[in-house]
């Protein structure tokens, strides 16, 4: 099967997982995919996640946060589309849910949240918001 989009196929796979209250959702490896569940762990969105091999295929399993059986993240928007990029400079960077989310922007130096480009005076492309 040939995903077009991974990092939406990402994203969905996350927000049915939460939309089911599963511990753990598992998804095919690849690098940005990692680098996306880095900063969802470093903002405190998921617990931790794993890289596996099986039979001969990498594979993501990411563990899910929950706080008193309520969903850490409550909400994934993918923003940047393979149809429709969305860029943002440095000054104009989105604020989600007025600082309460955060957004994910690929810049140069990688993938990381808006507020960190903000510091390192980065744009890029604005991949999806997470509140």
């Amino acid at each position: 099967m040939t995903i077009n989009d991974p990092i939406a196929d990402a994203l969905t796979r996350i927000r049915n997982a939460n939309m089911v209250k599963h511990e753990s959702v598992s998804m095919p490896y690849s690098k940005l995919k990692e680098e996306l569940i880095k900063v969802l762990r470093n903002e405190g969105y998921v617990d931790c996640y794993t890289v596996e091999e099986k039979d001969g295929f990498k594979f993501i399993n990411v563990t899910l946060k929950y706080v008193n059986s309520q969903s850490v993240i409550t909400g994934l928007q993918r923003v940047s589309k393979p149809g429709l990029r969305v860029y943002s400079k440095a000054k104009n960077m989105p604020r989600v849910f007025d600082g309460m989310g955060c957004a994910i922007i690929s810049t140069s130096k990688g993938l990381m949240n808006e507020k960190q480009a903000r510091e390192n005076k980065l744009g890029g492309e604005v991949l999806c918001y997470v509140w």
